[in-house]
């Protein structure tokens, strides 16, 4: 291992930043709400490339809190992160400055990344639909508008509504369709809810193994964990992956991301390193690692992914779906979707 990780999980917000060399020629240092071995062989490859160090802080929640309380004092260049609300906040916060870079805007396309620069994407994945082989016939459904057509009353399966995941696809139904239909949809898909919402998008493919329904929505990636899974590769043979709105104006996605931090002490290392990330090795890489797409449209993704079918990603722009998440947050609330 090449990247040194300072701390992770709970850890992580109690270390020092005096763990983090503040300024050095060799360094950059990385503040990550993804875990080490998914980091591991990306940034071990980046180090061999360019002799530049990596040190990494891991923590599931807090460190734009932390980011806010170091202010531009803070170690670090760059923070790492998955959902698009997530980069968001960073950006609300001001915590990250704008980067404008030929090559970055080469290798990820205009929808996928802040329009001034103050996130980058690094790799996609679809919120899919998963229907069961044995009671779902192909083609039975394709959209998500179909989701809230009555057919399917007692028969989905979701974790929470409010989850960033649910969030940001509820988003999305919102710049397609305009709030008022939206929530008409939302109270629709709950009223199909064979259970009160829970659990992870894994859980909603086991339920469907189980009987309890026949259809959920989940990550793209999932899936793909748990045909890696012997412990879960059951469950994930059980259900059909659904690409929705394939035909139309294509899956909704949501991303993995990178922002340069105000403070960044290693700018320049910093900036090499986003590069790297968006350069194709690296993209193959990490999206192989977790089994997702990447973001520069150049990389093919791995060949488990490529054999559930081509994705035909929603252009809508990710930003608009952030600043679509407190519409949707209210709505969630007012068909009290999670109860």
């Amino acid at each position: 291992m090449q990247f040194k990780l300072i701390a992770s999980t709970t850890l992580a917000l109690a270390v020092s930043t005096a763990s983090f060399t503040a300024h050095a020629a060799d360094e950059v240092n990385i503040y990550s709400y993804r875990q080490a071995y998914l980091l591991e062989p990306l940034l071990d490859a980046f180090t061999e490339e360019t002799g530049i160090q990596t040190n990494v802080v891991f923590a599931r929640n807090g460190l734009a809190e932390r980011l806010e309380r170091e202010g531009m004092n803070s170690p670090a260049d760059v923070v790492m992160t998955v959902d698009i609300s997530r980069l968001n906040d960073l950006v609300e916060r001001d915590l990250t400055q704008s980067l404008q870079n030929d090559e970055l805007e080469q290798n990820i396309p205009e929808n996928l990344r802040h329009p001034d620069g103050k996130w980058f994407a690094l790799t996609t994945r679809g919120r899919m639909i998963y229907a069961s082989v044995d009671r779902v016939e192909e083609g039975e459904i394709t959209t998500y508008e179909d989701l809230a057509k009555p057919e399917w009353e007692g028969r989905i399966c979701t974790r929470s509504g409010k989850h960033p995941y649910n969030i940001a696809l509820f988003s999305s139904m919102i710049a397609h369709h305009g709030e008022q239909e939206a929530e008409q949809w939302l109270a629709g898909l709950k009223n199909n809810l064979a259970r009160k919402p829970q659990g992870g998008d894994r859980d909603q493919i086991k339920a469907i193994a189980e009987g309890v329904c026949d259809i959920s929505l989940g990550n793209s990636y999932y899936y793909g964990k748990m045909l890696e899974d012997e412990n879960q590769r059951e469950a994930a043979e059980a259900v059909r992956v659904v690409f929705p709105n394939a035909e139309g104006r294509g899956t909704h996605i949501n991303i993995s991301g990178i922002a340069l931090t105000n403070s960044a002490p290693n700018r320049d290392n910093a900036i090499r390193l986003m590069e790297f990330l968006s350069q194709d090795r690296a993209q193959q890489i990490y999206a192989g690692a977790n089994t997702e797409y990447p973001a520069n449209p150049n990389v093919e993704p791995s060949g488990l992914v490529a054999s559930w079918g081509e994705l035909n990603p929603d252009a809508l722009s990710l930003q608009t779906i952030a600043e679509n998440r407190e519409a949707a947050v209210r709505m969630v609330d007012r068909v009290d979707y999670d109860n």
